[in-house]
């Protein structure tokens, strides 16, 4: 099993994921490869729930808390790097298995990943500045309006996410959603439309007035855009158990575990990270938890308000969080085992669904 399968724990956030990895780690000699867009952020420990240092000695992890949070991540920077830790871990003839809640880079391993041109430093800048004047809620109405598809897929709030999307459709001429769909590259350089001259504006056809969407994009789902570079769905077979508690089950856990992070040092780990004096749009400055402490400690809202809060937008995204594991596969269906519970431990799931679950990583093939 070990020498072509690999093991996706997926679920929304506060389902337990880390826990059960752990345990299936343990049972069938795995390492634990982070696939959660926030915990690979070292300064972020406590409020992304990462495995404490105790869980990571029991079981090798990777790719937990390796990037500084001044550095952002991106799913091709996460997609090579869990690359490489799936070779590693089968070279030491261990199960890989990937665990976490970030469905976008599941799919890029999966799937693989569309060859997106570097839209250029023009096209980057202007989007930067663009959020920074105009802020998230209208830098994405203005991107809904050149290019309703990727805008539909982003949070209004989502401020680096949207800045990247519009930074793709001016510096390309085409839009996000239309690269990851897999349209054919055009050829030119790096943030240079067809037929772009010196000195146009990044992305705009000539003849065209500034503003408009470019003319003659390529068709959403024309083929063409994986690559030789490693851009191709990831080699071997992928098994994945999902998990997939009710609703009232996860409010509560997060409820539960914000309070058990305050006490950890919450407060204090987003202190520190404000004293590096980072720019507020970068991911690890808006997870969960980060703003509405921080707007505590700048003396804005009460510590009780900055929970609430902090409970209320990870609700929201777990919500999210499952809309996208309903509508996108994790393996082949067969392949594929749901537990609609939390794992908080042996004790608290069902002696019969632990029991599935293990059952069900012995059988692969």
């Amino acid at each position: 099993m070990h020498d072509t399968t690999a093991l996706i724990v997926a679920g929304p956030t506060a389902s337990g994921k880390s826990a059960l990895a752990l345990a299936l780690a343990e049972r069938f000699g795995g390492t634990v490869i982070n696939a959660d867009s926030m915990q690979v952020y070292r300064e972020l420990r406590v409020l992304t729930a990462r495995p404490s240092p105790a869980e990571e000695a029991r079981v090798p992890h990777t790719l937990y808390g390796v990037r500084p949070a001044a550095e952002a991540g991106n799913v091709a920077w996460w997609r090579a790097a869990a690359l490489a830790a799936m070779d590693a871990a089968r070279a030491a003839g261990r199960l890989p298995i990937l665990c976490g809640g970030t469905g976008l880079y599941f799919a890029a391993l999966t799937g693989g990943l569309a060859d997106i041109p570097d839209p250029g430093p023009v096209a980057r800048a202007e989007a930067r500045a663009l959020l920074a004047e105009i802020g998230p809620a209208e830098l994405h109405a203005r991107l809904a309006a050149v290019d309703p598809v990727s805008a539909s897929r982003l949070d209004p709030a989502d401020s680096q996410r949207i800045a990247r999307a519009f930074e793709v459709w001016r510096g390309t001429g085409r839009g996000l959603a239309d690269w990851q769909a897999g349209g054919q590259s055009t050829g030119q350089s790096p943030g240079q439309s067809p037929g772009q001259s010196p000195g146009q504006p990044p992305g705009q056809p000539p003849g065209q007035p500034p503003g408009q969407p470019p003319r003659g994009q390529s068709p959403p789902g024309q083929s063409g855009a994986q690559t030789s570079d490693g851009h191709q769905p990831a080699p071997g077979r992928f098994a994945a158990i999902l998990l997939d508690p009710p609703r009232t089950d996860l409010r509560a856990a997060i409820a539960d575990r914000f309070a058990a992070m305050l006490t950890a040092g919450a407060l204090e780990e987003v202190r520190a990270l404000l004293a590096l004096g980072l720019d507020p749009a970068l991911p690890a400055m808006r997870a969960h938890g980060v703003p509405e402490l921080a707007a505590h400690l700048r003396g804005e809202i009460t510590l009780a308000e900055a929970a609430r809060r902090a409970e209320l937008v990870t609700g929201q995204y777990t919500k999210r969080q499952a809309t996208w594991f309903r509508h996108h596969s994790l393996a082949e269906f067969r392949r594929v085992h749901t537990i609609h519970a939390r794992y908080a431990g042996p004790a608290q799931l069902s002696e019969r669904n632990l029991c599935d679950a293990i059952v069900f990583v012995q059988h692969l093939g």
